[in-house]
């Protein structure tokens, strides 16, 4: 025994890579604080730039691919995005962690989303408006009450969950449990627990490929959601240099075919004329298409999820942030963050971006004892999160076509007098 605790202890690797901690054997992973920080500045940063270069863009070009001539030209400007609702919108989770603790009951979260001022659109809206009207989460997402339960709302909003679970996808999972379920569904739902498996594992990991397998095992394999992230993966392996010919194939099956497009908010019997596309599987197939071809380059990432078409500023926001995680900060190219303004607060929240970075930090460490982790200091005096290394835990398989029951469930008086609609 005691020669197995020795060759263990031996053959530790220190870093920010796998380790085996000897005291429990259980493999772990090691990052400083530091460097939590600088990569989850990365991320926020990476979302701004995403969503601040896409958003002439967005929606404008349905079923095609932008023209190169179409797109925006970089303005440094572009990063101050303090008004845009995919980024803030997922600042009132981190407030209710914030206030409530990072187990802040799905009741609450659902309580506080239906007190944000902010205009909303699809799954967002239909969901909140069900929290008003007193239906409560899980039940507020639900495709019977919810007819945008497979939309891209939560996968928008996901960010958030991966930037404070370093290395702990079922932090991920389980934050989409609580925070996906006030609006989504289905498909809905694994759109933003795929997204958060991405971040979660970007402050470790670059490789684009090992970042998207990472994301699609947060997700269950026989949902439609997984199928389009194992095809996207499969048609890049084909055509490497091509992303224009993996579009196509994409656009074929996600967009053409009404087997996928079974609960597309827009209806029509004909498929061609149902251009308008804002199911969670094909943006985040857009998604993916930017952190495959980009190849680790902030540009190209950006320009080739945007050149995807349909919700063009979403989806390199989310592309770009998990590629800013793995970047960080300090390392940003300058013309992307040189402007930054670190004092105007995001709309409808109490955050500037330093102030965003410590609530975050905060939620990190909550998260990180909560999976059983540890923060220790290394020789030096330096924070280090030590984190667990466990295998992701994907929810159950439901989809919107074919739901699950309801769970009946409702807001009691008390919680009701809590919901005070802001007025217009």
């Amino acid at each position: 025994m005691k020669q197995l605790l020795f060759a263990m202890v031996a053959t530790a690797i220190v870093g920010s890579s796998w380790v085996w901690a000897a005291e429990d054997q259980q493999k772990c992973r090691r990052i400083s604080v530091a460097e939590y920080r600088d990569k989850m500045a990365g991320g926020w940063l990476g979302q701004m730039i995403g969503v601040g270069w896409g958003a002439p863009t967005e929606f404008r070009h349905l079923g095609v691919i932008i023209p190169e001539d179409k797109v925006p030209k970089w303005d440094p400007k572009m990063i101050n995005q303090f008004r845009q609702d995919d980024i803030y919108v997922e600042m009132t989770f981190l407030r209710s962690m914030e206030e409530h603790g990072l187990d802040v009951s799905i009741r609450q979260a659902g309580i506080d989303f239906a007190n944000s001022g902010y205009r909303l659109w699809h799954a967002n809206r239909a969901g909140r408006d069900n929290l008003r009207k007193g239906i409560a989460p899980p039940d507020s997402g639900h495709p019977k009450f919810n007819s945008h339960a497979d939309d891209i709302d939560y996968q928008i909003e996901a960010d958030f969950s991966g930037l404070i679970s370093p290395g702990m996808p079922n932090m991920g999972i389980e934050l989409g449990e609580k925070f996906g379920r006030l609006m989504n569904y289905g498909d809905g739902l694994y759109g933003g627990q795929f997204v958060a498996g991405m971040y979660s594992e970007a402050f470790f990991e670059d490789d684009p490929v090992k970042l998207v397998e990472a994301g699609l095992a947060c997700v269950p394999e026989k949902s439609q959601f997984a199928e389009t992230i194992r095809d996207v993966l499969a048609w890049y392996k084909e055509n490497p240099e091509d992303w224009q010919a993996t579009w196509k194939k994409i656009n074929d099956k996600y967009q053409l075919k009404k087997e996928y497009r079974l609960f597309s908010c827009n209806k029509n019997d004909d498929i061609e004329k149902m251009k308008f596309n804002i199911d969670a599987k094909i943006n985040a197939a857009f998604i993916i298409m930017g952190n495959l071809y980009g190849k680790g380059d902030i540009e190209k990432t950006t320009v080739i999820s945007m050149r995807c078409g349909q919700d063009s500023d979403c989806n390199p926001a989310n592309a770009t942030g998990v590629l800013g995680t793995t970047i960080g900060m300090k390392t940003m190219p300058a013309k992307y963050v040189s402007q930054l303004n670190h004092e105007t607060k995001y709309s409808h929240t109490a955050y500037n971006f330093d102030t965003l970075l410590d609530v975050c930090d905060k939620l990190a460490r909550q998260a990180v004892k909560k999976q059983g982790g540890k923060i220790e200091k290394d020789a030096d005096g330096n924070e280090v999160f030590v984190i667990p290394v466990k295998a992701p835990k994907p929810t159950a398989l439901e989809q919107c076509w074919e739901p699950g029951p309801i769970a009946e469930s409702v807001f009691t008086d008390e919680e009701k007098a809590k919901i005070n609609v802001p007025k217009k």
